[in-house]
Order: structure tokens, then C-alpha cells, then sequence
């Protein structure tokens, strides 16, 4: 790799835009994304994500793009579109084929490209259709006039801790020449270093791994929270307990959505399930993770014994975080909807209109205020967390419950007769 070498970014999402700053540092990157809207903002300085801080986006020599004939050309294409499910719990390949579809058309004028993905697949995609697709629309040979690369993306979205410079970066080529070439690449944006791994299906398999496991281990902290719970037990006071054994694994029950843990085990059980293999344990933790929201609302329908106002606090899919994209919250307030509840919700950094888009949701814009029967801390954003003990006690009604889903107001005073509902 040499600085000169010209780089195109495909995708300036959550995971596009932090590595797409990181290479500009040191490579000709220009970012593409087909949101005139996101184009705009960023060359505003403005990233919506909260991923990328102002003055490092201000900083940044990125170049940024909408139209995909300004990438013609480059010498590596990452692509790193989303790669969601569909209603049936599918892997919805759209994004990512009308992205490889958009990449072929660039090829030509370049010299042999490496065309490496980010995004999260099952093993085989990349090769299995991603290659072929690009062959057929370009009629360029790969592994001739241009190559296959993977990297798979680990971006946790709201973390200032493991950032894209500081994680180990994944990478693999359909050759050893390109592998080499991606761990120069990705080696000048993380101190952590790069690791090779044997071939694009392992760094395949690899990243779909990493998020089925926490799936699994939430969705074990969710279903023993369901069993304590007829016990009058709190699965807090278990964990503090629990956790003070040296190997103790630390996981936390809760609504589990997002993009990548909610999502990426159905991509996986998609390919064992055409391969003839039952995956039991992946699917098992989905349904439980999957059903959640309903027996939460369930929980709180039956404490109150009633039907009344509801303030949902929170509904980005984790704390300190805008992203709405498969949020888990809206599976409570659908249920408490259908037990009759009138629900508000409010969330400081979450978008109206993409909560009007995406759910039919309207937040509230007056800021935390009334009184409700019911106020339900659904994610801990730390604007929350530090809210007064008397604007929490205003909130709640004379008798009425404060639903907290993850304990965050544990050692705060509530006013006489307010009853306190924890997983």
C-alpha cells in the first residue's frame, strides 16, 4: 500500500463514517452514500450518528458523495451497508446487492481493484454472490481484474472505548497478496493491529459469531430474569451476588435490538437451516430475546391492574445512542397500546421525524412533563441519569408505578406510595 492509492467508502453509516475519517488520515478517501441528505449534513460538519466528534469531522481531508460516478476508478471499495432482515426474520441482501451493483459499474479505468466488504453476512456471500454478481454486470474475471476482500465491521455504536483505531481489525483476501494489501490498509488506522484470518468465509463466520454469541447469553440473563421474577426476586441483587466470582460471565437482561445482535443471528441460522442443520440454540435465543418487550408490558399491565398513562423514557435501541433501526422499545409500547395504556414517549437524542418514519411514533417535543400513572425507564441515557429526584418523583402520579428496566434509579428516593418495578 502507498498513500497515493485511492479509496472509496460505500456507506457512510454508523460503520462507514468513523473508518472512512480514520483512512483519510493517511489514503485518498472519498466517502459515497446515496442520502443527499446525510451528504449534505456531513459537509456541513454535522454526523447525526454522534459517531465521528465535530472537530474531528471538521478536520477530516474525507471528501464526500452521492453520486456513484464520481468513484470510478479507486484501487479498494469498502462496502459497509447495512445488512438487515426482513418481516420474516430473512437476511435482506437489497442493500448490500444494490451496493455490490453500484461497485461493479466503478470498475472500469481501474487497475485490478480490491472490492473488500464490511458488511455483516453469512459465510459464502462475499465469494458466493457478491463475486459472481460483480462478474456478470462488469464482465471483468475476478481474481484477474479485480479481487475479493473481507473485513468484518466491529463498530459498537455509543462506545468511545473501542473505537475503529483501537480494535484489532479482522481481514482476508482471496489470496495472500490481497490479504497483505488490507492488513497494510487497516493497519495504518488501528493501534491494536490486524489479524489474517484463513480465508473470507472464516472472517465471514468469524463476525456473525461475535454477535449470535452475546445474543445467546442475553437471551439466558432474560429468561432467568422471567423465573426470578415469579420468585419476587430481582435479577440485580442475583447479579451483584453472582458477579463476585472471578469467571463470571457479565451480561445484562434487557430489550435486545440494534442492527447487528438483534439481527445477525438470523442470518446465520438462514444458512444452517439450507444446509439441513437445526440451529436449536441460535433460534432459541432469539425467540426469547424476541419476546421480551410483550412480557415486560405484560409485568407492568399486571402490577397496575389497570389500564391508565404511560411515559416510555427512551426509544434509540441503547443508552447514549440516536439510532431507532430495530429498537426493541416500540415491542413495549405496541403491548401496552394493546392493554389499553396512553402512551407518550420522549428521547433526547432520538430524531421526530425518523421516530414518525420508522414506527409511527410521535416524541415528545415539551420536554419531561405531566404526571403519568406509569413512567418506564426503557433505556438508561445518561441525560436521565442525571435528572433531579424531584423531576423523576413530578412525573409519576399519586400511587403510581415507576417502571425502571435497568435499575438506573436503584438508589434514588421516591415520593410516599409510588410503587418501584425493576427486571
Amino acid at each position: 500500500m502507498t498513500n497515493s492509492e485511492r479509496i472509496v467508502v460505500v456507506g457512510l453509516g454508523y460503520v462507514g463514517l468513523p473508518l472512512a475519517v480514520a483512512l483519510a488520515r493517511s489514503f485518498d478517501v472519498l466517502g459515497l452514500d446515496i442520502d443527499t441528505r446525510r451528504v449534505a449534513e456531513l459537509r456541513g460538519g454535522l454526523d447525526r450518528t454522534r459517531e465521528v466528534e465535530p472537530e474531528n469531522l471538521a478536520a477530516s481531508l474525507l471528501r464526500y458523495t452521492s453520486e456513484a460516478s464520481d468513484c470510478a476508478g479507486a484501487d479498494i471499495y469498502i462496502v459497509t451497508v447495512p445488512t438487515p432482515v426482513d418481516a420474516d426474520n430473512q437476511p435482506d441482501l437489497r442493500p448490500l446487492i444494490g451496493a455490490t451493483e453500484a461497485v461493479a459499474a466503478m470498475l472500469h479505468g481501474a487497475r485490478a481493484p480490491i472490492i473488500v466488504y464490511e458488511s455483516t453476512v453469512y459465510p459464502g456471500v462475499t465469494e458466493d454472490i457478491c463475486g459472481p454478481l460483480i462478474e456478470r454486470l462488469s464482465g471483468l474475471t475476478r481474481g484477474k481484474d479485480f479481487f475479493l476482500g473481507y473485513s468484518p465491521e466491529r463498530i459498537n455504536p455509543g462506545d468511545r472505548e473501542h473505537t475503529v483505531d483501537r480494535i484489532v481489525k479482522v481481514v482476508a483476501g482471496e489470496n495472500e497478496e490481497v490479504t497483505g494489501r488490507l492488513a497494510s490498509m487497516y493497519g495504518t488506522v488501528t493501534s491494536a493491529g490486524t489479524f489474517r484470518a484463513r480465508s473470507i468465509k472464516a472472517a465471514e463466520a468469524a463476525k456473525v459469531i461475535e454477535n449470535a454469541q452475546r445474543d445467546i447469553n442475553i437471551a439466558f440473563m432474560n429468561e432467568i430474569t422471567q423465573i426470578f421474577s415469579r420468585m419476587n426476586i430481582s435479577i440485580w441483587d442475583v447479579l451483584e451476588a453472582a458477579g463476585t466470582k472471578w469467571n463470571f460471565l457479565r451480561f445484562q437482561p434487557g430489550l435486545v435490538g440494534g442492527h447487528c445482535i438483534g439481527v445477525d443471528p438470523y442470518y446465520l441460522s438462514y444458512r444452517a437451516q439450507q444446509l439441513g442443520q437445526d440451529p436449536h440454540v441460535i433460534l432459541a435465543g432469539r425467540s426469547t430475546n424476541d419476546s421480551m418487550g410483550a412480557w415486560v408490558a405484560d409485568q407492568l399491565h399486571a402490577r397496575r391492574g389497570k389500564a391508565g398513562t404511560a411515559l416510555v423514557m427512551g426509544l434509540s435501541f441503547k443508552e447514549n445512542v440516536p439510532d431507532l433501526r430495530n429498537s426493541r422499545v416500540i415491542d413495549v409500547i405496541r403491548r401496552l397500546e394493546e392493554l389499553g395504556h396512553s402512551i407518550t414517549v420522549h428521547d433526547p437524542l432520538a430524531d421526530a421525524a425518523e421516530a414518525m418514519h420508522e414506527y409511527g411514533v410521535e416524541l415528545a417535543t415539551d420536554g419531561l412533563q405531566g404526571k403519568y400513572d406509569m413512567v418506564v425507564v426503557a433505556v438508561p441515557h445518561s441525560t436521565y441519569g442525571t435528572l433531579p429526584d424531584a423531576q423523576i418523583g413530578a412525573l409519576i402520579a399519586e400511587g403510581g408505578l415507576l417502571a425502571d428496566l435497568k435499575n438506573l434509579y436503584a438508589s434514588r428516593p421516591l415520593p410516599a406510595g409510588v410503587d418501584r418495578w425493576t427486571l
